[in-house]
């Protein structure tokens, strides 16, 4: 099977069809403190769907509500305007890139490692004076290049999960040997298309860099969260690997060992709550 060329990417992703508005508002506002919680709440509600999968969690046993929740707005008061916007995008995020007939990959696995990896950056991202709900973003599309390559290179990346099985190999080790690229590529392409922040972009494009050196904090963080989350299992995939890291990223991290574990413990009980966005 011939190597995928990145020209062939590119044409790609520009015939994918665009977010929906509200998954671009929703993101794009993840890094401000400042957004109008009426302006949130409108957001939400335009998406009938996305309004009462956001509901239904808010008054899910995990938040252990008094009272049933009925609107959005009450659900930002009781749960708090950051994680609202957080689980918002990430259920509109999810609604939007689902399975499709004659696909044959599993989402399920891929949207808890991608939920993992959000909650984890936004747990690190105090740590190095990152905004956390701009780094919970990172985390959550940082493996989305894998999407594009499920989607739009169907064939082509069922023989890498092959490749991958038969040879008990690293995702990307797979991704190189069978298409000539990785998702880190096809994930920086996109997020240039969606002209995302360049931070971002970055962070997507290093995350399986195999140095840290001189690497902005965001990319530090998602690069750890990535790691964290595999080490975790919290995908629940047989077949997860977790990714070699580069030398030096702990220290670099800044965080000793009980810092570290007391990330692990909260990671845990956080995803617990977010991963109920995958049911139903």
């Amino acid at each position: 099977m011939n190597h995928i060329v990145m020209d062939d990417v590119l044409e790609r992703i520009h015939n994918l069809p665009s977010l929906p508005v509200v998954v671009m508002e929703l993101l794009a506002c993840m890094g401000q403190d400042d957004a109008n919680i009426e302006a949130l709440a409108e957001k939400i509600t335009k998406d009938q769907a996305l309004s009462a999968k956001t509901l239904r969690l808010a008054n899910s046993s995990f938040y252990g509500m008094a009272r049933q929740v009925t609107t959005i707005q009450e659900a930002i008061a009781i749960l708090g305007f950051r994680t609202v916007r957080s689980l918002a995008a990430t259920a509109a995020l999810i609604g939007n890139f689902s399975a499709n007939p004659g696909n044959s990959f599993d989402f399920t696995p891929f949207w808890r490692h991608a939920i993992g990896a959000a909650v984890c950056a936004r747990e690190l991202a105090p740590h190095l004076h990152l905004n956390p709900d701009q780094a919970y973003t990172a985390g959550l599309l940082h493996d989305i290049g894998r999407l594009v390559l499920v989607t739009q290179f169907q064939p082509q990346y069922r023989a890498t999960m092959t490749y991958r099985a038969e040879r008990d190999c690293h995702l990307l080790d797979a991704e190189h040997a069978v298409l000539g690229l990785d998702h880190a590529q096809v994930g920086h392409a996109l997020t240039q298309l969606w002209q995302f922040p360049l931070s971002m972009q970055q962070a997507l494009a290093e995350h399986h860099a195999p140095s840290s050196l001189g690497m902005q904090p965001l990319s530090l963080v998602v690069m750890a969260a990535d790691a964290i989350a595999h080490a975790l299992d919290l995908s629940m995939d047989a077949d997860d690997l977790v990714a070699p890291v580069p030398p030096g990223l702990w220290q670099q991290l800044g965080l000793d060992e009980a810092t570290l574990l007391q990330v692990f413990a909260s990671v845990e009980q956080q995803f617990d709550a977010t991963s109920l966005l995958l049911n139903g």
